[in-house]
């Protein structure tokens, strides 16, 4: 019984050994320097970073600056967007991602958005991260923000908001995901 035991024992720690080497490790935060954009933010990011020089220079301005649609905001709410899981895909070098990136976040803190639901992925300019996640997503613009519940996509905006504003694209995402939902009970 002592050797059942004692070799239970040993196969489990090699177990917990190999699961702990094929973790990978994910870095947040990483910048590189490139001859073309200069310093660039590249992979999972977390929002602080974007109050840093010189992202600063263009993120602060944004989001202090957009007006918010407090009407979208408040169906956000209702609609229970921090239920939801959020993956944005942008680029520090990106256009379109210095007007709409600070403007979803400027939504997301007006919605009291959980930081743990929220994943930003920057990437480089052939849109590649270092984790790959962009394949995962079929990201082939930026910024791309991906709405997720139970693993499930939703819906996604890419580049620009078909409504002119982010919020008002996120509400008719989750509108859609409660239609079906009703849909599925009424079967």
């Amino acid at each position: 019984m002592k050797r059942f035991i004692a070799n239970i024992t040993v196969f489990s720690a090699m177990i917990l050994a190999v699961q702990q080497f094929s973790a990978q490790k994910v870095v947040v935060n990483r910048e590189v320097e490139t001859r073309q954009d200069g310093k660039m933010l590249l992979g999972n990011q977390l929002k602080e970073q974007f109050l840093k020089a010189p992202y600063a220079d263009w993120y602060v301005k944004e989001h202090d600056e957009y007006a918010l649609d407090q009407n979208a905001v408040s169906e956000l709410k209702k609609e229970k967007i921090n239920s939801y899981n959020i993956t944005v895909f942008m680029g520090t070098w990106c256009e379109d991602s210095h007007r709409d990136f600070p403007r979803l976040m400027k939504i997301l803190e007006e919605v009291k958005y959980p930081d743990n639901k929220l994943t930003i992925i920057a990437v480089n300019r052939k849109k590649e991260s270092p984790t790959g996640d962009e394949v995962r997503y079929n990201v082939q613009k930026v910024p791309t923000i991906i709405v997720e519940k139970y693993g499930k996509e939703l819906g996604r905006i890419i580049e620009m908001p078909t409504s002119g504003y982010i919020e008002r694209d996120l509400v008719e995402i989750l509108k859609k995901d409660n239609q079906s939902i009703i849909k599925e009970i009424f079967k």
